[in-house]
């Protein structure tokens, strides 16, 4: 077959991966990666699924065979976490997930013998840690972006005992006084634990891999936690293990005790992951580090005030904070002219609430933030609000590759996206989440 001259199944795999708004730069690391995780039969049948969840009678008719041979494929891939398999309605639906967060992470996830996570340790790091376009190209390309913080919701009744949390939708809770902070549901990774459906906890990828690289620091290891069809999948095929609501909290608690930072999926309802970090190995908090003016990772809600006047510049704050937005300055104290205090450099916070925890003295308190950071709904909202800014769009409308129309009409509507009026009006604030929102909901009713 002649187009097996110009491409083989792994940079054939590598282009369906970039149709999804979280794709994955080229680069002889990603296909000795790709090398490591798919055959090259199965990486050239992956190449040519769908974007949006399929069956195996859908894959059957893409790939030409039978829809059980079809089914044999997808549930190895499945077994092997490349794909995650989910039940709807009493048919399992099949979807690939984007290398991160997703079949990247789930490799790594336990100790497995039927790859080599050294090497693929190894490789990650140069993929990740060294290279860096997909990392750029993961956190710091739009405004919509894959993760957001979570607040630590034991520094909420922190701040010299003035403020102490309210859960509920939004409205203040009766008799409540100014100084309440109004924390939403899904603002919590409490709420997401009590609520999930499924929940799973794994190995953490990231200190997984500095673990074989040499690198991994001492915070728990087997502490990230997934969530509903996600965990469900990931449990199914001994690659997590499930756990119930009451030692969820209790892992959220020792996450919290040992300074980790609740980095989770960027969606109001049904969130599939929350990673506990460290500044030290995790991606995200690296990333957030690196490209902080671009905003890598959304924030909280709230922000740490310092109280300057009794601030002691015991340094404690600094020292916590796992992407270096709290710094000692000179107190410019007369009296006292080598007497320092913290300083918030606002541009790089997370608003995870670290700091506040540490303040031996309650020195310093979350507050709201100026203007409230805008949660996409749920999956699909996210998804269409990233596939608009990075001009991938005509990628989820038309995402049967197979069919001659959709990759006709996916070149069209890719070539008036580059039109610039036309992508800006498309990327509008109006349109991301007013529209989009309707649009969800209207759906959800159908």
């Amino acid at each position: 077959m002649a187009h097996r001259t110009l491409k083989n199944g792994y940079s054939s795999l590598v282009e369906r991966l970039n149709r999804f708004p979280q794709g994955a730069p080229p680069s002889e690391l990603l296909t000795k990666i790709l090398k490591i995780l798919f055959r090259e039969r199965e990486a050239e049948l992956v190449s040519q699924l769908p974007i949006k969840p399929f069956t195996a009678r859908k894959a059957a008719r893409i790939w030409k065979m039978k829809t059980a041979e079809a089914r044999k494929v997808l549930d190895e891939l499945a077994s092997r976490a490349v794909l995650v398999d989910i039940d709807r309605n009493g048919e399992s639906m099949y979807i690939l997930p984007p290398p991160m967060a997703g079949f990247f992470e789930f490799a790594l996830m336990r100790v497995r013998d039927d790859i080599d996570q050294q090497l693929l340790s190894e490789l990650y790091y140069q993929y990740l840690n060294v290279e860096q376009d997909f990392v750029k190209a993961l956190f710091a390309t739009g405004e919509t972006q894959l993760g957001r913080t979570f607040i630590n919701e034991s520094a909420l009744n922190g701040g010299n005992g003035a403020k102490h949390a309210a859960v509920h939708d939004g409205a203040p809770d009766a008799g409540a006084g100014d100084d309440v902070l109004h924390v939403l549901d899904y603002e919590r990774a409490s709420e997401v634990i009590r609520t999930a459906k499924h929940m799973a906890v794994g190995m953490c990828y990231c200190r997984h891999k500095k673990e074989h690289v040499g690198e991994a620091c001492a915070a728990p290891m087997d502490i990230c936690m997934t969530f509903n069809t996600t965990a469900n999948s990931l449990i199914k095929h001994g690659h997590a293990r499930r756990v119930d609501a009451t030692e969820g909290l209790d892992l959220l608690h020792q996450a919290y005790d040992s300074e980790l930072v609740q980095f989770g999926e960027n969606v109001r309802h049904g969130v599939s992951f929350i990673c506990n970090c460290c500044g030290c190995c995790c991606e995200a908090l690296t990333a957030a580090r690196t490209f902080a003016v671009l905003n890598p990772i959304h924030t909280t809600n709230f922000l740490p005030e310092v109280d300057t006047a009794d601030c002691k510049g015991c340094g404690k704050c600094v020292n916590t904070c796992p992407v270096e937005a709290m710094l000692l300055v000179s107190a410019n104290d007369p009296a006292k002219p080598k007497r320092r205090s913290a300083r918030l450099d606002e541009m790089r916070c997370l608003g995870c609430g670290l700091c506040a925890r540490a303040c031996p003295k309650d020195n310093v308190r979350m507050v709201p933030r100026p203007q409230r950071v805008l949660t996409p709904v749920n999956g699909v909202h996210r998804t269409l609000r990233m596939a608009i800014e990075r001009g991938t769009l005509q990628h989820l409308i038309f995402d049967n590759r197979a069919l001659w129309s959709h990759r006709a009409l996916a070149a069209i509507l890719g070539g008036i996206l580059k039109l610039s009026p036309v992508k800006q009006a498309m990327a509008s604030e109006q349109v991301k989440s007013r529209y989009l929102e309707r649009l969800i909901a209207r759906a959800g009713r159908a």
